[in-house]
């Protein structure tokens, strides 16, 4: 059992929440109008579940999950995350958060700049790709033919194990992009963002989920292009 401390508990950060209890994982959340604001959710979780602030989450979680708009991503608190895996689930959208020319001109990715932010933690790029119902829908056994993949893209290579166990333990594949300067190759308008898990046919907001097994996040995956190259 792993303790998992979430910064931000919108769509993805409750439906991750949800997964990990079910899997038997401890969770503290947070998020930006303070604890008294999650009673529901954490009544719905249940025992292992817990409401604190983001550094109360952020010193409790043996790993941390940043599920926040990229624009507050230098709110996140960097002490109590030092020497602490980091899973960040964050996108760029110049829509909502400005245009940001060292994204825009792609000469840095969202989560090499939450690394710089966290420069004593071990970020781990995950769950970014992936619409929350889906995330909630796909989970499956290991072994399972329908289970599905989730990419992650970081630096260290023992978080990325102890990521790629925390997936595992709430029913996805890990496929490993690389380092976080890759992370590019699952963020928005790419071939494996999004649209990997949904059945084709089906659109927004009535698309149905479909698993997306190791080898069809790698193709998409080797499919992506930078936005310069599209």
């Amino acid at each position: 059992m792993t303790t998992i401390g979430l910064i931000g508990s919108g769509h993805i950060g409750s439906a991750l929440a949800r997964l990990a209890v079910a899997a038997g994982h401890e969770v503290v959340l947070s998020n930006s109008r303070g604890p008294e604001t999650l009673s529901d959710l954490v009544a719905e979780l249940g025992p292992l579940a817990r409401a604190a602030t983001a550094e109360e989450a952020a010193a409790a979680g043996e790993i941390v999950v940043v599920t926040v708009p990229f624009t507050a991503y230098r709110k996140v608190p960097v002490e109590p995350l030092r020497g602490k895996v980091v899973i960040d689930t964050n996108n760029y959208y110049h829509e909502r958060d400005g245009h940001i020319p060292e994204l825009d001109d792609e000469s840095t990715t969202v989560s090499e700049m939450l690394q710089e932010h966290l420069p004593g933690s071990k970020v781990v790029k995950a769950f970014n790709n992936i619409n929350f119902a889906h995330l909630a829908e796909l989970p499956r056994p290991a072994g399972s033919p329908e289970r599905s993949a989730i990419p992650i893209a970081g630096d260290d290579a023992a978080a990325k194990e102890q990521v790629t166990a925390f997936i595992d333990s709430i029913g996805y594949d890990v496929v490993d992009a690389g380092p976080l300067a890759e992370g590019w190759r699952y963020q928005r308008d790419t071939a494996a963002y999004g649209t990997v898990y949904v059945t084709p046919g089906t659109t927004y907001p009535d698309w149905t989920a479909q698993p997306a097994p190791v080898a069809v996040v790698e193709e998409a995956l080797a499919a992506a292009r930078r936005y310069g190259d599209m």
